[in-house]
């Protein structure tokens, strides 16, 4: 039995070639891994869907006059608040309930959270209030 001796002759712009083809099918193939795996699981899944979808109201009785802070939200988000069953004669006796309402709620849609709310010194009781029964409305919105 004689062995042959074979000489391979590899031509360095070959070898270059294959080493990139391999490179990019190895980054491709990391590509569609990150892309296609299921995501968050366990604890993360759950942090994300923070709230049950739905209405949620909170009522504030002012001098025996009743008006509910309505709060909006879906699964991971405050859509909107609003103030209902706000009479007249509720918004001619407490004219700063509406502007503390949009001024606190627009930093709620921005930060989609309560903490590190900042209100004028004027209207601090006003807003205090309508702070905590937002914060009563999202307690019942919240998942449990």
């Amino acid at each position: 039995m004689s062995a042959k001796t074979r000489i391979v002759v590899l031509h360095m712009r070959e070898v270059i070639y294959t080493v990139i083809f391999a490179a990019l099918a190895i980054l491709l193939i990391l590509l569609l891994v990150f892309m296609f795996r299921s995501g968050k699981k366990g604890a993360d899944a759950q942090e994300t869907m923070k709230y049950v979808s739905g209405v949620y109201t909170s009522s504030i009785a002012l001098n025996n006059q009743a008006m509910d802070v309505k709060v909006v939200v879906d699964d991971n988000r405050i859509n909107s608040i609003s103030l209902d069953n706000l009479d007249e004669t509720a918004a001619t006796m407490y004219p700063l309930m509406q502007p503390a309402l949009d001024q606190i709620s627009q930093q709620i849609y921005e930060k989609q959270s309560t903490e590190g709310i900042t209100y004028d010194e004027a209207n601090q009781y006003t807003s205090t209030v309508l702070l905590n029964a937002i914060k009563d409305a999202l307690s019942k919105a919240e998942k449990t």
